[in-house]
């Protein structure tokens, strides 16, 4: 059948794995969950040949199982695995698709697929225990889906940017905008993102401003992480037009920052729009500059006092310190043997940046719904700050101490974990720099391990926060559960053995 009717063969693969899915068959067991792995994987590999028909019948399952009315617990579950499962392979199916696949694919994905997962995206239900795994697969899709489809995405973004230049309603929808956050973006395709908004960002109003504002920061992480090689290189061969899009940007947003509020949200990207300059970062180290670069200048000694607390509010205390933690994880990604200005710009800010983020007798937070924000902060911070200098390890000693909170323990391990685990560029340390604590780590561990199995007495389930009490902490049902040490306690436990 395969080789003489293809298509309805291709289809018949699909019409099996829809009705193998969770929300059809009910609960599975072991082998159901084979055969349904089994036809993933035919329809992944399929699509190498019948991408179309496979991609527009996967949106159609999608589509039926979205709109399915469900009653109770075990049939809501179901549903959600479902689509997980329909995410999943719709993601593999479009990493592998071919570029020189017809223009007929792109027109069809715009018209199905699309619309399809930005709905996903944006309409997800907050508290359910699937929903952040449904988002992160549904961005995981639109960002495959982007790979080679971006002017597609692209239009989506112009579109409603363009729209809401001249909406007049004070309320706005900012979904599209969103998805700038999600796609996949080179270099080129973040210097068009940058151009688009520098052509609307003064029509838009304060909450589309906010959004671009959010959304063009992970835009540029997207592409640090995911083209590290083209952010090196921006600093070896400065492109000129991605500069002037990123300082006009700068200057926009500037003006936008009247209050200590506006300037608390916009500080985290002014700081990524400075690094796309490497030109500028190198100016603003001296005593003068031109007039057209003062207020950078001023940015940054803005950005000095707050982080030191002489900036009057605490708001911009903690913008600042994100900012900053930005700006030392950028840094990381430049070869130092290229000179750059960075770094004399990471050197006036990173000591008052440790005493801020590691002060075991006042930690840093930003109020009870951020604690897991602020964490990540500090292990972005730490990891930053090995890769700028290992042997600078002031704030590994505080980290490591027995009296400091296990807040700081707890960023001290996945921190080690991630410098062991993610090593992509040559000139990033390696983890043998901290052997001779080794230790010292194992004393840590062993006492966390203790302190957990006496909880697990008297705690269903042990959780983990720091309590200040004198010199102590105590476990506490609040914020970290023991299992969260667990993967890269039992790593880290064999690294230093």
């Amino acid at each position: 059948m395969a080789a003489h009717k293809p298509v309805e063969w291709v289809q018949a693969v699909i019409n099996r794995f829809d009705e193998q899915l969770p929300v059809k068959t009910g609960h599975q067991n072991n082998h159901t969950k084979v055969s349904t792995e089994h036809n993933k994987e035919c329809l992944i590999n399929i699509s190498k040949y019948k991408f179309s028909h496979v991609i527009s019948g996967l949106t159609n399952i999608l589509k039926n199982v979205n709109n399915m009315r469900i009653f109770g617990e075990a049939a809501e579950k179901n549903l959600y695995l479902s689509q997980l499962i329909i995410l999943d392979t719709l993601e593999k199916c479009l990493a592998s698709q071919s570029k020189d696949c017809l223009r007929l694919d792109e027109t069809m994905l715009v018209k199905q697929l699309l619309p399809e997962i930005c709905h996903f995206i944006h309409t997800y239900r907050e508290g359910h225990q699937h929903a952040a795994e449904l988002r992160a697969s549904a961005s995981g899709v639109l960002f495959s889906l982007s790979c080679n489809n971006f002017n597609a995405v692209f239009s989506r973004i112009s579109t409603r940017l363009q729209e809401l230049t001249v909406c007049s309603e004070d309320t706005v929808d900012v979904h599209d905008i969103e998805l700038m956050q999600y796609i996949n973006v080179d270099c080129s395709k973040l210097k068009r993102l940058l151009q688009e908004t520098v052509l609307k960002f003064k029509a838009l109003k304060k909450p589309a401003q906010h959004a671009v504002i959010n959304s063009l920061e992970k835009a540029f992480w997207n592409w640090v992480e995911n083209y590290p090689d083209e952010f090196t290189m921006l600093y070896q061969r400065p492109q000129t037009d991605m500069a002037d899009a990123a300082e006009r940007l700068f200057d926009l947003v500037d003006s936008f920052a009247e209050s200590a509020k506006r300037k608390a949200a916009v500080w985290p990207l002014q700081i990524i729009l400075l690094i796309l300059c490497p030109e500028i970062t190198h100016i603003i180290s001296r005593e003068v500059v031109e007039e057209s670069k003062a207020n950078k200048k001023l940015f940054l000694e803005s950005l000095r006092k707050a982080l030191a607390g002489q900036g009057g509010s605490k708001q911009l205390t903690e913008s600042a310190a994100i900012a900053c933690v930005k700006l030392c994880k950028a840094s990381t990604y430049i070869n130092r043997e290229d000179h750059s200005g960075i770094f004399l710009l990471v050197q006036s800010i990173v000591v008052d940046l440790k005493d801020l983020l590691f002060n075991p007798t006042k930690p840093f937070s930003r109020g009870a719904g951020s604690q897991n924000a602020d964490v990540d902060l500090m292990i972005d911070c730490f990891v930053s700050c090995f890769r700028i200098n290992p042997h600078n390890n002031q704030h590994f000693k505080v980290c490591l101490a027995s009296a400091s909170p296990s807040t700081f323990h707890f960023v001290l391990v996945n921190s080690l974990h991630r410098i062991i685990t993610n090593s992509d560029l040559d000139w990033w340390p390696k983890i043998d720099a901290v052997y001779c604590y080794s230790g010292e780590l194992r004393l840590m561990f062993s006492d966390t391990l203790s302190r957990v199995m006496q909880g697990l007495h008297t705690h269903a389930p042990l959780r983990m926060t720091p309590v200040r009490k004198g010199l102590h902490t105590r476990a506490h049902s609040h914020s970290f559960s023991h299992q969260s040490f667990e993967t890269p306690f039992v790593f880290l436990c064999k690294r230093t053995s």
